[in-house]
């Protein structure tokens, strides 16, 4: 039975990653971090699953403490070591640079380590970002494009990126890095954008809202696919023969200002927009009240305009395709947030 050691077990993709990797037979090993209080909702149905249960196991670590990856490595002695934890919100990161840089830049280098001095047959992902490419030269980005990352946290991962690579030359790892774009779903985060907006619109139709959600750069655009989708690449990447390296994506780029139409549309509600800049407004074309508007807070130090991935190299190799379109996705959000907020009750 092959062994898997996934860091971010509790995280969105981790999640999917370890259904996945459950459903085709694998013992699943998962990092968690000790905290005051437990964030595992993603990975309780996996918990109690009778075909699954003998199968998954959790263990305490983070990757800003090298003695707990060492122990783990050592504990299950994985054939597959996929290194999702981080940091990963964007806008935080310029608050939290240091600490981006320790758990995203450092803790892959703390567990590369670990893998090459105690499990070094296994094969090892790396969650690379589209945020990588930041001020791009080229459209769309492949694995060619030249990186200029533009936030703390593009530039953490341009260091994990890269000693991934090195610890695949230097030492004959099997190491890959998956290069994905912007993917999300149902269990994103509800502080990043997608999410925000998907769960702002549940609350809007049910009427748990009366504030406007506020956003930052409504014409940013990115590529956006299902994360259910994107972890099937990152285990297809470690089927192959030799290690590479893989940029993921649907190679369409939408606006947020797409995808809160998108979004708002599935609740019965048209958006039509007043203003400019920060002044811009989203109003219900019905009622003329305002549901969306502009905060400067919510733009970065350096925006990072467009993204949009090349996937042909994973396509071909791989034999990697999405699943799910955009307007499915945005679809899939909202009426997951629809069922959370229906099967609560109001406070009060």
């Amino acid at each position: 039975m092959r062994r898997a050691l996934i860091t971010g077990i509790t995280g969105q993709d981790g999640s999917y990653l370890a259904e996945l990797l459950l459903e085709q037979g694998y013992e699943v090993h998962g990092l968690v971090r000790r905290s005051s209080t437990f964030n595992r909702a993603r990975i309780d149905h996996l918990r109690t699953d009778r075909r699954f249960r003998r199968r998954f196991h959790l263990h305490y670590g983070d990757l800003s403490d090298a003695d707990s990856l060492h122990e783990a490595v050592r504990r299950t002695q994985p054939h597959e070591v996929y290194n999702l934890a981080a940091q990963s919100h964007v806008g935080i990161s310029f608050r939290q640079p240091t600490y981006t840089a320790d758990v995203v830049a450092l803790g892959t280098l703390r567990l590369l380590e670990a893998v090459r001095q105690l499990a070094p047959e296994a094969r090892f992902y790396q969650a690379s970002s589209s945020e990588l490419f930041g001020k791009a030269p080229e459209v769309p980005q492949s694995e060619k494009t030249p990186f200029h990352p533009r936030s703390p946290y593009a530039v953490a991962k341009l260091f994990a990126f890269w000693a991934t690579v090195n610890y695949r030359e230097a030492y004959g790892l099997f190491a890959c890095n998956g290069i994905l774009f912007n993917h999300e779903s149902p269990r994103r985060g509800e502080n990043f954008v997608t999410r925000k907006i998907t769960k702002a619109v549940a609350e809007f139709a049910t009427g748990r809202r009366e504030e406007p959600l506020a956003l930052g750069n409504l014409e940013a655009r990115r590529d956006w696919g299902f994360a259910g989708d994107y972890v099937r690449a990152m285990w297809l990447m470690l089927q192959q023969t030799t290690p590479d390296d893989y940029v993921i994506g649907t190679g369409e780029t939408h606006s947020v200002r797409e995808f809160c139409q998108l979004a708002f549309a599935e609740v019965g509600i048209k958006l039509t927009w007043q203003g400019t800049g920060a002044e811009e407004r989203g109003l219900d074309e019905v009622t003329g009240k305002v549901l969306v508007v502009v905060d400067p807070r919510y733009f970065r130090p350096a925006e990072v305009e467009l993204l949009q991935a090349d996937p042909r190299k994973a396509q071909k190799q791989l034999g990697w395709q999405p699943t799910v379109s955009f307007p499915e996705l945005v679809r899939l959000m909202v009426r997951a947030d629809l069922q959370q907020l229906a099967s609560t009750t109001p406070e009060g």
